[in-house]
């Protein structure tokens, strides 16, 4: 009987999917995801998204803060130095890493 009930629950072990891990940024890193926003000038213009591209700061929405990160939560709208960072490929969707340092702007 022992014998019987070691199998079911090797069967019901083996059946158990493992649960995925929370991916979260170590020490002073920040993951963002970038908002695309059409850009006005003064004047009226709007710009495209190759010349918004140019402009030195991007909008970003910060998706996890890393354990070392103490100003900034999750959730924060900021703007982020453009130059900064590196741009990774996270569960399908395009994120960007970036340092606290590089934030210049919280709203």
């Amino acid at each position: 009987m022992s014998k019987m009930n070691t199998t079911k629950n090797w069967k019901k072990l083996a059946s158990i999917k493992p649960k995925e891990k929370a991916m979260r940024p170590i020490g002073k890193y920040i993951l963002i995801d970038e908002v695309k926003e059409s850009v006005k000038t003064e004047s009226g213009l709007i710009l495209g998204a190759e010349e918004a591209n140019l402009l030195r700061y991007k909008k970003g929405f910060i998706l996890e803060v890393g354990s070392d990160v103490t100003v900034l939560m999750k959730g924060d709208n900021i703007f982020y130095d453009s130059r900064a960072g590196y741009t990774m490929l996270i569960k399908e969707k395009m994120c960007t890493i970036i340092m606290e340092k590089d934030v210049v702007v919280v709203l």
